[in-house]
Formats: C-alpha cells, structure tokens, sequence
C-alpha cells in the first residue's frame, strides 16, 4: 500500500512515513492510491470476528509496512475491556428492529475519539521507538478531539502534545477533561477565536516545512490517515452486529463536523461493505449540508460560525472534505488543487452544474442538518421511548437519520460522545443531571493548566519552540 497526496505534489509513501507528516508537502492529504477491495468471501470470513481480528483485517491492508507480529501486539494493547469497558469495543444498542445506536463513546475521554486516538498514540510511540527520534503533536480541537489526543499521548516517551482550542466555545466538561491533565508533555493553548481560526494554524504551522522539520510537527487531527483508518473498522463491526447476512444493506447516519468520521464510513462503502446511504448530519454549522444539497461549498468566515450547544461540530471548514472531493472528481488532482486554492483563500467553489455534483448519489451520501430545539427535542424523545440518553451530538445524527432513511434499511446511528459532556442540554431536556462515570465526578473543580493566545501563527510557533527544548 503507498499513499499520495491529494494534490498530486508528493511521490508515493509507505504508511509508517505518512504516520507523523500530518499535511503533505504540496498541502494535500494523504490518501491510497487504489483503496482495498473486499470480495465476498473475505467478508463473509470476517462474520463473527473479535473487534481485534477485525482490526488487524483491516489495518494490515493499510498499513502493510508494520510487520504483522507487531502490528497485532499494538491492536491488542490499545483495543482491550479495561480501556473501552467492554469486550465488544463498539457494541450496538438496538432502540428497535432495524433502529441502532453504535456505542463508541466508551473509552477514557467518554468520546468516539478515543477509539482511533488510543490507537494513533500506541502507533506513535512504537515508531519514534524504532527510530529514537521525537515528535511534536500540533492540533486542533472543537472538543472531543484534543481530549481524546491527550489522554493517548500523556507520558509516552518522546512525544509532546499542544492542542489549541477556542478560549470558552467547549462545555465545561470538555474544558476541565483537557485543562485539568496535568502531565509535563501537554501543552493546552486556548485561541481567542472558533475553532476554525485554531484549524488554520495547524495547517499554517504544517505548511512552514522548514519550521515542521525543525521542529518535528506531526498531526493528531483527523488530517492524519491514520485516524481515517482507524475508524473504518466500527462500520464493518456495526454492519455485521446489525445484519445477519452479507446481502443485507445498512445505512448510517453520522453527526460530521470535520468529515472524518463519515469520511471512515466512505473508504467502507469504498472497499465493498453494502451501505446503502451514508446520512450527514450537521448542526446549524451547515457548510457540508449545503454542498450536498446544492454543489456549492462555501466555508463560513469567523463571524459566521455559531456557537451551538453540539460545539465538536462547529466547524466551517471541513478538512477531511478534500479526500472525498478527490474520488468525486475521480482522483483529479489538477482540480482538487484548483477547488482548494479558492478554500484556502476563504472562498467557495460551485459544482452545482457539473457532472461531478450529479454522481454524489453513487457515493451514497445524502445531508440534512439540526438545530438547538430539534436536538433537545430528539434527547427527550429517545430518552422517553427508548430510555436511552443521548449526547447532542448524537441527537443531530439521530434527527436527521430518522428523517432521511429508508425505512425498510436498517439504520445505524453513530454516537457520538457520552451525554455527561453536555449536563446543561441533558437538564434542558429531560429536567435531570446525566449521570456521570466513575472518576468523573469532580472534573470542573480540579486545578487547570493551560496559556491564552490570539489567533497568530508566529506566537503560536514560539511557543512551541520555547517549550520544546529539552
């Protein structure tokens, strides 16, 4: 398996070299040359598997250059019960016949996250083992992600974190998880800005190769293939949980903010797992609905982007969007690099009247979006028929999956995060406290250790100079 970029300005590349690169040189993301396809038969082989067989099916086909002893020690180290509280890792909650929720919200940052960032840390530390080199993890969080990323990497040998997050746009749940480590290797930056502001300095940052290489900046953000790839194996776990044979179709709704979560769905339906829909759920940070509904993305400006109480989803400018507009375009990358040259200039592009716009129903893919009523509302009925509480989040997908699947299709809701990351909306809807695990219990009281910073990459840059040295 070799990768390219996105953009087309980067000579094939094994797995373990894209593992720690984050962007491309050219600016384009990392993706296959040819994604793996999945015959029949090897499906029906991977019926019934554990979540770590699974695992190494699919990983294996990715990242070829890990040697398989090894890469099936690093799959049992990260994917175990006493991480994720369960055997099954991902286990389906069924509301109904032919009504899911996939529950991936069970490892130590309560977030789906946790699933591809446990992973990411273990793969992390075993190649800069190898190589005895270190590494500086630059990344962006709306709120789940830089939690996730830090509970992976806090103490890991060789490896520091620094996560910017927008200064007082998280709850306060997702605040106290990330502020409150710590741990002499994580740094939390809070940016005067939304989250997009603190996307592009990652990218900034990322596209100074000189600085990059200097200072050895690597990625954590869903920009890095790995996580990609992480994540697609909780669509084939879900699909088979749900179904009882491989002629049966499934479609899943997924609250998408970055596009990467959904994007995993894509690469799924890609190699040959019979999902009939991929349902994009935004919240009123609509910028990925409007494009599938109409062929025009336009990302919004800073003061556009709403604070909502779904914040990991406050995103206008979908970063993993380009891997898809790549297959769309069929893998142009001479277009791909016309199309984001307008979005790296804050501008939209319209494929409204090509041909291209026309195949999005091949992929699969439909969109609709939620707002604040509609996912409080979506939280108590759940909560009242099923007795099953949800996150806002998974509201939004659970929303907009109702109202756009096919009934006679089996529909399986990704969750998105526990509901204790959101106790306000949770007692705005259902007039009670969601319970809290175990460990929990005093988060926002614990002393908190984090720097305030505008938006300016320079700043950005010197402060991780400063605090990379030994």
């Amino acid at each position: 398996m070799r990768y390219i970029s996105t953009r087309g300005g980067m000579p094939p590349k094994s797995f373990s070299e894209i593992l720690l690169s984050g962007l491309s040189p050219d600016g384009g993301l990392a993706i296959p040359e040819a994604y793996p396809k999945i015959g029949a038969d090897e499906l029906e082989s991977w019926r019934g598997m554990t979540y770590q067989s699974l695992a190494f099916e699919i990983l294996s086909r990715f990242a070829d250059d890990i040697p398989a002893d090894d890469l099936q020690a690093i799959i049992a180290r990260t994917y175990t019960a006493e991480i994720f509280g369960n055997d099954d890792i991902t286990p389906l909650k069924t509301l109904e016949p032919g009504f899911h929720i996939l529950a991936l919200s069970n490892g130590p940052t309560l977030a789906f996250k946790d699933i591809a960032m446990q992973l990411l840390g273990n793969l992390f530390e075993y190649t800069l083992g190898k190589s005895g080199e270190t590494l500086n993890i630059l990344g962006a969080t709306s709120g789940d992600t830089g939690s996730s990323a830090e509970y992976a990497m806090r103490g890991k040998q060789g490896i520091r974190v620094f996560m910017l997050s927008p200064h007082g746009k998280m709850s306060r749940f997702q605040t106290a998880q990330m502020f409150s480590l710590q741990e002499k290797n994580i740094f939390n930056i809070a940016i005067r800005g939304v989250f997009d502001d603190c996307q592009d300095i990652v990218k900034a940052v990322s596209n100074d190769h000189a600085f990059k290489q200097a200072q050895r900046i690597g990625t954590v953000n869903s920009i890095n293939w790995a996580r990609v790839v992480a994540q697609i194996v909780y669509y084939f776990k879900g699909y088979f949980a749900a179904t009882q044979s491989n002629e049966e179709e499934v479609s899943f709704a997924v609250p998408s903010g970055n596009f990467g979560n959904i994007c995993a769905g894509h690469v799924a339906r890609m190699m040959g797992l019979p999902i009939r829909q991929l349902i994009l759920a935004t919240n009123e940070n609509d910028v990925l609905d409007e494009f599938f509904k109409t062929g025009i993305y336009r990302p919004r400006t800073t003061r556009e982007t709403k604070h909502t109480s779904s914040p990991s989803m406050d995103i206008s400018k979908a970063s993993n969007f380009e891997r898809f507009v790549y297959d769309l375009t069929d893998r142009d990358a001479e277009k791909v690099t016309e199309l984001w040259s307008a979005v790296d200039k804050g501008q939209a592009f319209d494929l409204s009247n090509s041909s291209m716009f026309k195949k999005i129903k091949d992929f699969g893919f439909v969109s609709g979006n939620s707002n604040h009523a509609a996912r409080i509302a979506t939280i108590r009925e759940i909560y009242d028929k099923y007795q099953v509480l949800v996150d806002t989040h998974t509201a939004d997908g659970l929303r907009v999956g109702q109202a756009l699947r096919e009934q006679e299709v089996p529909l399986i809701c990704m969750e998105t995060a526990q509901p204790a990351k959101f106790s306000e909306s949770i007692q705005e809807a259902i007039e009670q406290e969601p319970p809290r695990p175990a460990g929990y219990e005093n988060l926002e009281n614990l002393p908190q250790r984090y720097a305030i910073k505008d938006v300016d990459v320079e700043v950005i840059k010197a402060y991780i100079a400063e605090h990379s040295k030994d």
